[in-house]
């Protein structure tokens, strides 16, 4: 049995929030983890950005699936199956996106991209391959891809990660390899552990609203 590959064409969604005044606005995009929905990330993104004035773009993955225990159509980025492949579709997938917001909205330089569990990946991905120079990553129980190297990160203007300290799934271990991977990389970062599980908290919208005003006081 031989296996062969055929490219399709797969629409996906994503949900905007602009701000009330008129105007260029940064934008802060977000990505949601395994089993959730854009809905769930704009709502961490309205949260970190209250107070501010951002341009909030919470964008889906393209792989949608029903919750066996409520029916609600939930998605995610990709498996193991044909990783490289999905990776390459998701970049393309989340340019299209930005670039989209960027013909119908006023936005300003530096892009802040914000990810939780699975879709941490996806913000450090999109971080990287923007057109435009990425001014931050909020990163929250989920690590640094394997594929990304030092010198692509060098490029994004400074990152916090975030992680409960019982959570099973983002461990200690991956925690302490990306502080060192950041500095490796030279990359001004902050890395917080929090009393939490596998979660995104209040505590942590927190830390990353002070890490946004930072960027944008």
């Amino acid at each position: 049995m031989m296996e062969r590959i055929a490219s399709a064409t797969v629409h996906g969604r994503y949900l905007v929030e602009a701000p009330e005044e008129p105007g260029p606005a940064p934008m802060l995009v977000g990505f949601h983890g395994y089993a959730e929905d854009a809905e769930i990330q704009m709502e961490r993104l309205l949260a970190l950005a209250a107070g501010g004035r951002w341009l909030c773009v919470s964008i889906q993955g393209l792989h949608p699936f029903y919750r066996r225990a409520t029916g609600e159509t939930v998605a995610n980025w990709m498996t193991t199956l044909h990783r490289e492949m999905a990776i390459a579709d998701n970049i393309v997938y989340v340019k299209t996106c930005l670039d989209t917001v960027a013909s119908e909205w006023q936005v300003m330089p530096g892009p802040v991209f914000a990810g939780f569990s699975q879709g941490v990946a996806m913000a450090y991905r999109a971080a990287v391959h923007s057109r435009i120079p990425a001014a931050g990553v909020i990163a929250v129980g989920g690590d640094i891809p394997p594929e990304i190297q030092a010198q692509e990160l060098e490029g994004i203007g400074a990152v916090t990660i975030l992680r409960g300290k019982t959570d099973d799934w983002y461990t200690k271990e991956k925690f302490e390899s990306d502080v060192l991977r950041l500095q490796t990389a030279n990359l001004p970062f902050r890395a917080t552990e929090f009393e939490a599980g596998h979660v995104w908290s209040p505590e942590m919208t927190a830390v990353g609203s002070e890490f946004l005003r930072q960027l944008r006081p």
